[in-house]
């Protein structure tokens, strides 16, 4: 007699316990989205605002606040968002007290390819990757002009390494790329021609550069060369005007 009214406590201690669960369970799933948080993993390069973030998301006419939790599709939401062509990555969750969260990573563009007549501008971002140009901010990225095969796709290892190079980010404006695939570097301010050669070698050539730039700004030569040649590993050749 005790084993079945023990029993029965436990049976009905279950029932209780799946009751509430069922109930809690169904009252969140009807709780109402109260707030959006948009978070940029890098506000820098501001391509993408939070009302275009909302717009993306919430495509109801009734708007967030009569959106239930249980009606959110959480995976069409980040494919919108994934869809714009500035976003690189895109999550979307939602907390336990019906918060509707984004976290957003845009893409980097690290240079502006000029098309000229060849048809529109566009960015090469830090993948390697085509990427248009924003209505709403422009990045100041050196400026591609030339001949590729691939986009320029090939060039962004030497752009990336520009990007992370304090001195050669300040001074590098624009690169040009021969049809052989080697490349010349366009300074600020400055009209001296740098022949940078294929993108390989990179570190090895900026110190070389960096070298013969500190060198000639020391004793006020700089201004009276015409061209400077990285192209080879072991030495700098530079020509005067």
């Amino acid at each position: 007699m005790k084993r079945v009214i023990e029993l029965s406590k436990y049976i009905a201690l279950l029932s209780l316990m799946i009751f509430l669960f069922s109930f809690s369970k169904k009252r969140n799933e009807n709780r109402k989205v109260h707030k959006l948080d948009v978070e940029f993993t890098d506000e820098t390069s501001p391509f993408l605002d939070y009302n275009t973030v909302n717009k993306l998301l919430i495509q109801s006419p009734e708007g967030l606040s009569e959106l239930s939790k249980e009606a959110l599709d959480l995976r069409s939401m980040e494919h919108r968002l994934q869809e714009n062509p500035m976003v690189r990555v895109a999550e979307v969750f939602v907390s336990v007290d019906g918060s509707l969260g984004a976290r957003v990573e845009l893409r980097k563009p690290i240079g502006r390819i000029a098309a000229g007549g060849t048809g529109a501008d566009y960015y090469l971002d830090a993948d390697g990757k085509k990427m248009p140009l924003s209505t709403v901010y422009s990045a100041r990225v050196p400026i591609i002009t030339g001949s590729s095969k691939t986009d320029f796709s090939e060039l962004a290892p030497l752009l990336l390494k520009i990007r992370e190079d304090d001195f050669m980010n300040s001074s590098v404006v624009g690169l040009n790329q021969n049809t052989n695939g080697e490349v010349e570097l366009a300074l600020r301010k400055n009209e001296l021609k740098v022949f940078f050669g294929k993108p390989d070698d990179i570190e090895k050539k900026f110190q070389n550069f960096k070298a013969f730039y500190k060198k000639t700004k020391q004793d006020s030569t700089l201004y009276g060369y015409e061209k400077v040649n990285l192209k080879f590993e072991s030495q700098v050749i530079a020509t005067k005007k």
